[in-house]
Parts: C-alpha cells; sequence; structure tokens
C-alpha cells in the first residue's frame, strides 16, 4: 500500500522522488552487472524492425496489466522498464498526475500497441509511470494490435532482438516452414545470414546441374531434405558434433571446414573421416610452449 500525509500535494512529491530514487538505484546497480539494457525501456520501432510488420488492427478500449507494457513508441529513453522516469525534465506534469489519481479524479485511457503478450506506449507515458508507482496493477488502453512476419516471443531485450532481425531476414530468402522452420535455427545472429547465401549457392549448383529452375519455396524444402538433413546424420553417425552445438551451427562448422580441407561441396564418408580428422589434429595440445 502507497502511504499517505494526507496532503495529495505533499503525497505526489514524495512518490515522485521514490520513483526517481528506485529509477537511479536500479540503473546504478544494472551498470555495476555490466547489464544496462535489462533497465531500459523497450523501443516500439527496434521490435517492429526485428520482427517484421505485416500489418494491425484495432482492438479497442480493454484493461491491460501494466506489468506488460514493457516499451515506447517515442520515449523509451525517458522512461526505464519499469517506466520510472529516466530524470528531471517532466516532474511538474507527473506530481500534476499523482495529485490527481490520489484525489479519485478520472484518467483517460492511455494508447498502445499490442505485440503478442507486449505492450508499448503511443500516448499516456506519465500515467503508467505514475499508476506503476501507485501500486496500481491493471490500466485502461485503447489498443492497437500489431501483425508480424516472426512471432512475438522471447524478445526480452535488444540480443534477442538481433536474433529475431537476423532469422527474418533468413527467413524472407529462404521460407523454410515446418519441420524445417523449427531445426534451422542458431545461436550467433549472423549465422542466419551465412545459412541464406549457403542455402541460394546450393541452390544455384542444383539448378545449374539440373538445367531447371525452382522457386524459393522448393529450393528451402529441397535444401533441408537433400542437404540439411542427410548431413546432420553424418555428423551425428561421426561424433563431430560439440557439446550442446546445435544441428544447424554444426552443420554451418562442418561445411566450413569440409570447404577448407578439401575445396569440395560433396558430402561422403571420406570427407567425413577427413573432417574428423583434422578437427581431432586442431584439439592436439601445443608443447612446444
Amino acid at each position: 500500500m502507497v502511504s499517505s500525509s494526507g496532503s495529495p500535494r505533499v503525497d505526489a512529491e514524495s512518490d515522485y522522488m521514490r520513483a526517481r530514487r528506485h529509477q537511479v538505484l536500479s540503473a546504478l546497480a544494472a551498470r555495476l552487472r555490466n547489464d544496462t539494457e535489462d533497465v531500459q525501456a523497450m523501443s516500439f520501432d527496434e521490435v517492429v524492425a526485428a520482427l517484421g510488420r505485416r500489418g494491425e488492427h484495432y482492438v479497442g478500449t480493454k484493461v491491460i496489466p501494466l506489468d506488460a507494457i514493457v516499451g515506447s513508441v517515442d520515449k523509451a529513453r525517458d522512461f526505464d522498464r519499469r517506466f520510472r522516469p529516466t530524470s528531471r525534465t517532466s516532474r511538474e506534469r507527473w506530481e500534476r498526475l499523482a495529485r490527481a489519481s490520489r484525489t479519485g479524479e478520472v484518467i483517460p485511457p492511455i494508447d498502445v500497441y499490442q505485440i503478442g503478450d507486449y505492450y508499448f506506449v503511443r500516448d499516456g507515458h506519465h500515467r503508467v509511470s505514475v499508476a506503476r508507482s501507485l501500486g496500481v496493477d491493471l490500466i485502461e488502453a485503447r489498443v492497437t494490435a500489431i501483425e508480424t512476419f516472426l512471432a512475438p516471443v522471447g524478445i526480452d531485450d535488444r540480443a534477442d532482438l538481433e536474433l529475431k532481425y537476423w532469422r527474418r531476414i533468413m527467413l524472407q530468402r529462404v521460407p523454410f516452414t515446418g519441420e524445417a522452420r523449427a531445426a534451422v535455427a542458431v545461436d550467433e545472429p549472423t549465422d542466419y545470414g551465412v545459412i541464406a547465401e549457403t542455402v541460394e549457392a546450393w541452390a544455384t549448383r542444383t539448378m545449374h546441374a539440373e538445367g531447371a529452375y525452382m522457386d524459393k519455396q522448393t529450393m528451402a524444402k529441397r535444401w533441408y531434405a537433400e542437404e540439411f538433413k542427410p548431413v546432420v546424420k553424418m555428423i551425428e553417425e561421426a561424433g563431430v558434433r560439440g557439446d550442446d552445438e546445435r544441428p544447424a551451427a554444426a552443420y554451418l562448422r562442418i561445411a566450413g571446414e569440409r570447404y577448407r580441407l578439401i575445396r569440395e561441396h560433396e558430402w561422403n564418408a571420406e570427407v567425413m573421416a577427413a573432417v574428423s580428422k583434422g578437427r581431432r589434429k586442431r584439439r592436439r595440445p601445443d608443447t612446444t610452449r
């Protein structure tokens, strides 16, 4: 419960100072952890750029949880992840809204964009900030839902957004579906670009050999079935997949090693033996130091 002195003005001033103090302490702790992104409000534009925008539709006015509001359309630097003000520039406005909330004045709904389970404030940043400071759990909002190319899950910080961005680029170039879409996943963002180039190069060689054109959908299906799955199986059987290494990451690593050693694009038992032998040599400890 938020305490009350009986004076809405004094209480609003205390509310503001408490919110600023918590923001400063949280930012300091994050800096000491070298994890400043953990406290920054997310940028709507950055999220949409990463996931890809397909369309939008107006949902209407509804009550939404304040904890689900994670970012802003245009004021991501003015408030932290918990919507505490990051500077004193809007103190007067903030305290005016706090007084209005404490005295029971009607506060108009905020405007938000919804992406999955996340909400981003278009208008009403100070109303969100005050409500959170006063311990409110829900807030009324006019909601516009954004449809995205990638599913809006697992986007808690900018590192997640970078991974999503590169995955989206890959899937737009190579439209994997179903099992393939789930299997071709990596942890290094730029590896998605390498996968896209690898698939396109494979398709070019295949079309040249067959004398026939294949569209993007066919390219994605055939590469997964004729190249990726058989090679991953060979990698598993040869025992050259690293601990906790994703299948797609193992494929990229072994494919690069294969070409480095023999300058070929073929896969067979001899190739895997050469790769395995080369891997063992590189792992041999250096006894000359």
